[in-house]
Order: structure tokens, then sequence, then C-alpha cells
């Protein structure tokens, strides 16, 4: 198997990239900067401009290939999120389409795209979406492209994520926060402050995500232009906040400051039905929050 790899330096993509590997897959990862530890990397900074360049090194495979893109921007500017969750995937679709060579596009949106969901129910691919803020609305553009190439015959693949924690989590993460307020507080001294603990979420490992990836590569046929990608379980914020304390052995002070963030307060649960991608790519998640929490501490110390 063949595969190019968008976002190989990110969080989730390079779980992805280890995953694949180990697979079997040779991989050829793509980005702005070069990466030290890929044997096959192509330094191109995937826009518009370059989509004639993108589309080129898909062509160049000769054989069935797939292109997996786990690029994207986070944050709060407009024009950068625009960039990286709309444009990415428009161009991304377009080098598929014009490769002259089977492709797949195996593309990661986000479970924020949903926004709120009822308590105590479970978003399915189907249901109405509601994103909440720049970043929620920019992905679910970036799905409708990919899907709408779907459905004119690109075969093509959203995994819609929820979300995701592990070894490597970023700082800008509750998670890889909370290991950072934890490592600061042991070293210096100091309180572990934590924001609102109410907000319900579907917390999924990003092995797990890796592992989905690869088979939705591997899979015959993608019936679904969008499929799930979370535990399916409901997880309150305070419980991985008890967990990671737990976890680390901190017993020091923690203060609660706040109650969280306006995107909390609008999304206050959030639960993904899986059930449609285990049907179609006969995945499911296999590490359960503790394992998870334990290894990401163990990365990070």
């Amino acid at each position: 198997m063949r595969v190019v790899l968008t976002g190989a330096g990110g969080f989730i993509g390079r779980h992805v990239w280890r995953a694949l590997t180990d697979a079997g897959a040779r991989v050829t990862t793509v980005g702005r900067r070069a990466l030290p530890d890929s044997d096959r990397h192509a330094c191109l900074d995937v826009k518009p401009s370059t989509g004639a360049d993108l589309t080129a090194l898909l062509a160049a495979e000769r054989t069935p290939v797939v292109l997996v893109n786990c690029a994207g921007t986070t944050g709060a500017d407009v024009a950068a999120l625009a960039a990286g969750n709309v444009a990415l995937p428009a161009t991304l679709v377009a080098a598929a389409a014009r490769a002259g060579v089977p492709a797949r596009l195996v593309h990661l949106g986000s479970a924020a795209e949903y926004g709120p969901v009822e308590p105590g129910s479970s978003a399915r691919e189907g249901d109405p979406v509601r994103p909440v803020g720049c970043y929620a609305r920019s992905k679910l553009a970036g799905t409708r492209i990919v899907g709408a190439a779907a459905r004119f015959g690109l075969d093509a693949v959203v995994l819609r994520v929820t979300n995701p924690v592990g070894p490597g989590a970023p700082t800008d993460s509750l998670s890889g926060t909370l290991v950072a307020q934890i490592r600061r507080a042991r070293d210096h001294g100091g309180p572990v402050r934590i924001g609102g603990v109410t907000a319900v979420r579907d917390f999924v490992d990003v092995r797990d995500v890796a592992a989905a990836v690869v088979a939705a590569t591997r899979a015959p046929a993608l019936v679904e232009p969008v499929l799930n990608v979370g535990s399916g379980r409901a997880t309150t914020v305070r419980e991985l906040v008890d967990t990671m304390l737990d976890v680390s052995g901190y017993r020091g002070e923690v203060r609660h400051d706040g109650g969280g963030s306006a995107r909390s307060a609008a999304v206050p649960w959030l639960r993904a039905d899986i059930g449609a991608a285990v049907r179609v790519l006969g995945w499911r998640p296999a590490t359960d929050l503790r394992t998870t929490l334990t290894d990401l501490w163990r990365h990070a110390t």
C-alpha cells in the first residue's frame, strides 16, 4: 500500500504515520518543513497554487495510492482556519481527482462540527449540525467539500474524530495543559489550576484514531462519506482530571478557576455513535482512558 500523508508532524499525524508504517505501508510524508525521521518526504506547502505539484506527486506513484490528510489548523485566526481547514481539503480533492491513478482520500474531520448535542444522546453522522465557533465551522466546510467530491465519484471519506488524547498531546489541549500544570506544580510548587470540569466529552486514544485511519486505507469500499471515530463513551472532564491526577501521583493543591471555556458552555455534552465506523471499517477503539492517560504521563516525563 502506498500512502501520501499530510500533517505527519502533528499530534495525530505522528501516530498515523507510525501506524501506517507498522502496517507495512510505504509512506511519503508531505509538508512545508523537512521531517528528519522520514525516508520519503516532499517539502511542499500544499495550497491551491501548489496543487499541481501534489497531483504530480500522486501520479508518480503509478499505482493505487491513498492520500491521508491529518493536517489542519486550530486557533482563532479566521484566515488561517480558512486556509488550513477549507482550502487545503479542496486542494487535496482536486489533486486526487486529477492524479491519473486510482486514489483514495481519507480526511480527518472533527466532532466539533456537530455543535450542541442533546445530553444523553449520541451524535450520528446524519444528524443536523450546528457548529459553534470559527474552528468548528471551518472543519465542517472542509467535510462538506470532501463529501461533495465523494458524491461525484471520488473515493473519499471523512473520519470525524472526537477528542483525541494520548502520548504527545499538545499543550493547548485539555490533557496536555493538565500534564504541563502538574509538572510545573511538582517541580516548582504552587497549585494545579483547572477550569470547569462539568462538560462531558468523548475522549478517544490517539492510537485508536490512527488504527481507524489504517482501516480506512484498507477498506474494500467506503460506503459512507462520514464516519465517527471516538470511544463511544461519555466522560466528564472531572473524571479525566481526577484520573490524570491519580496517574501522576500528584497530591498537591488543586484550584478550580472559573467555569471553563465558552465552547464548554455552548457544547456541554458530546458523545459519538461509532456504529457506522465499526460496521464499515471493522474497527473498534481498544484503549481505556486510564491506560491512555498513563501512557501520556509517561511520555511527558
